[in-house]
């Protein structure tokens, strides 16, 4: 039998590996493979090599460096994991194999994918909403911590509180945080607790572990019972790095329960000092209203004892004396004026002696007008002081003719009238013009 004559396209095998190699990356960029770990390796390039098999077959696949290195979790064998990777062929060898940039544990794959459904259902709901966040109390009293009796977290939340504030009273809710019967347990005592009104917080805790171990507190349940709470709820679950959606419905989240624990309760040290602190500003404040109310009681003092009737009845009493003196003064030098004497008792003067120093000699001196006819009814009083109505001011004492009668110390004699309620009468003031009310009282 004769071959046909056609033409030969011969491949190497470099080119062959290279053909097949660009056929499954065009046809399969990149898929989604899951299988179980074996044959697990990384050498000093850093690189990761394993095999990823299933109960009918196997394929060898690689990670290099890179991506490797960004792993949260150490590959082993056994492992049951979620790959995303490309499809190529190892030319040298002419092996196939898949080239993966992604992994994950195909378990925990499959949570988060149901964990990120059911926070953005809730989240729509709004029972994220940080409108609804209530604030906690300021000194708690009373706190429940519903977490397991047994674990670590109880240990380092009873430590935390013992040592920051002393005065809290802690009561232990148990209950358990992992397996299929942690989230009835939990909702049923978050609903117990609520309803005694017993609490001023809740604190729900749970130590570190896997995306599996802390499960129960991403139950739907458990989300609407924190929501559903009278209390406020705190929420402290895992590690710093770990997030629940516990977390985001309660009211607070804390990274660890030991952070929990004191965001719950203030420093016994630090309100022992600002008690102080308050304690001397109201010392100080009080000395200094005290300090003020003596000065005014003082102030008031001094008043009442400048206005006191003795101290009023001494000042008229001194006053009443120098009347008195005044008056017998007055009738002293009644007879040492010339003329004669008027059936009143005043004394009469003549124009020389009107004129003299003696006759204006004391304040309650009387003159006779001397323009007028011999002892005449008296028209004024000749006063030296200031204070006191006086004749003419060119002089000191009593003229002849007084230009006007005025009452303050500047004295014009050009001045049309009187200054204040003086009456003028001719070239001279009348008896009842010139005299002061109380000098009147004197000489009557």
């Amino acid at each position: 039998m004769s071959v046909p004559d056609t033409p030969r396209h011969v491949l190497t095998p470099s080119s062959l590996n290279r053909l097949v190699r660009d056929l499954l990356g065009d046809a399969l960029p990149q898929v989604w493979i899951e299988g179980e770990l074996s044959n697990v390796a990384k050498p000093a390039s850093g690189h990761l090599y394993f095999t990823l098999k299933d109960s009918g077959a196997q394929v060898r696949c690689a990670m290099f460096k890179m991506k490797a290195s960004v792993l949260r979790f150490r590959p082993v064998d056994g492992m049951q994991v979620l790959l995303r990777a490309k499809v190529g062929l190892y030319e040298p060898r002419g092996e196939f194999q898949l080239v993966a940039e992604y992994m994950e544990p195909a378990g925990e794959g499959a949570l988060q994918r149901e964990f990120e459904q059911l926070k953005a259902r809730l989240d729509a709901e709004g029972l994220f909403d940080p409108a609804r966040k209530r604030a906690l109390p300021r000194y708690a009293r009373r706190i429940g911590v519903v977490t397991s009796a047994t674990g670590a977290a109880i240990r380092d939340v009873l430590s935390v509180l013992a040592r920051r504030w002393p005065l809290a009273d802690v009561e232990i809710l148990p209950v358990p945080v992992q397996g299929r019967e942690a989230p009835p347990a939990i909702v049923a005592m978050l609903r117990k607790a609520s309803a005694s009104a017993r609490y001023d917080v809740l604190l729900l805790a749970r130590g570190g572990g896997s995306l599996e171990d802390l499960w129960a507190f991403n139950d739907e349940a458990v989300a609407r019972a924190i929501h559903a709470s009278a209390v406020p709820v705190v929420s402290a679950v895992g590690h710093e790095i770990d997030f629940s959606i516990a977390d985001f419905v309660a009211d607070l989240r804390a990274p660890t329960p030991s952070a929990a624990a004191e965001l719950l309760v203030p420093d016994a040290v630090a309100v022992d000092r600002h008690l102080r602190q308050l304690q001397q500003r109201l010392a100080t404040l009080q000395q200094r209203r005290m300090q003020g109310n003596a000065q005014r009681v003082d102030h008031l003092l001094a008043r009442l004892q400048a206005q006191r009737p003795q101290a009023r009845l001494q000042r008229d009493r001194e006053r009443l004396v120098h009347l008195h003196a005044a008056s017998r003064s007055s009738t002293a030098r009644g007879p040492a004026c010339s003329g004669n004497t008027r059936s009143s008792g005043y004394p009469c003067c003549t124009i020389a002696s009107a004129n003299s120093p003696s006759a204006c000699a004391t304040p309650s001196s009387v003159v006779w007008n001397a323009t007028a006819s011999p002892c005449s009814k008296p028209r004024a009083l000749c006063i030296r002081s200031a204070h006191w109505p006086r004749w003419n001011a060119a002089t000191p004492f009593c003229s002849t003719r007084p230009a006007r009668c005025c009452a303050r110390r500047k004295v014009s004699r050009r001045a049309p009238r009187c200054a204040h309620d003086w009456r003028m009468v001719s070239w001279g003031c009348g008896w009842r013009s010139v005299m002061p009310r109380n000098l009147a009282d004197e000489q009557t």
